[in-house]
């Protein structure tokens, strides 16, 4: 079963969490399907939010987190690696959720052959990895993740422990680095950082 549009327009912290334990699904018009069990997540809180893209208004790139809500935002980072987030929050704040790690739970060989590796913990485990292992990368932006049979997620449920840190390189963001807005499955193996 998918997630719904009404999932996506609660608040954006909340979304963050709710989102770990769900499954993202990727299927490549060529038939290969790739799963991951989303183990740690980001929230961007948009104009409140000095670390968010859309922090300073809308842009060509930040357009689609002004949006409708539970589609993908998708950028590059270093010149080289692709970050996948899911717009959130109420209707008309440009807000979003960073995918940061996932555990492989499907379609691992392919990843393996995407990322040239076999440590399985290694394969997903980072915002650049997971998008890299998955096949996803910047023709998917702006996709509705709530009705697309390419890019979406499925329901499960939540882990029964979340630890709260603070995001990712965001040192630039004053006060809002502070914010323990990174949210992780507890224990899991599979976080690009221990929290």
């Amino acid at each position: 079963m998918g997630v719904t549009r009404a999932f996506f327009e609660q608040d954006t912290v909340t979304v963050a969490r709710a989102l770990l334990g769900k499954q993202l699904v990727r299927c490549t018009e060529d038939g290969q399907v790739t799963a991951g069990r989303i183990v740690e997540t980001e929230a961007y809180c948009g104009r409140f939010d000095a670390a968010c893209h859309s922090y300073k208004g809308k842009t060509e790139r930040t357009k689609v987190m002004f949006g409708p809500k539970g589609h993908a935002y998708i950028y590059l980072i270093y010149g080289m690696y692709h970050c996948l987030n899911v717009t959130s929050g109420p209707p008309g704040e440009p807000e979003g959720v960073l995918i940061r790690a996932i555990e492989p739970v499907e379609g691992i060989a392919v990843m393996e052959e995407r990322r040239g590796t076999e440590k399985l913990k290694n394969l997903c485990s980072g915002p650049g990895k997971l998008t890299m292992a998955m096949g996803i990368t910047r023709e998917l932006g702006g996709i509705d993740l709530t009705q697309s049979p390419r890019l979406y997620l499925e329901a499960a449920p939540a882990p029964p422990e979340i630890v709260a840190a603070k995001r990712i390189n965001i040192d630039y963001a004053g006060d809002a680095a502070d914010h323990l807005w990174r949210f992780c499955v507890a224990g899991s193996h599979f976080v690009s950082v221990k929290p």
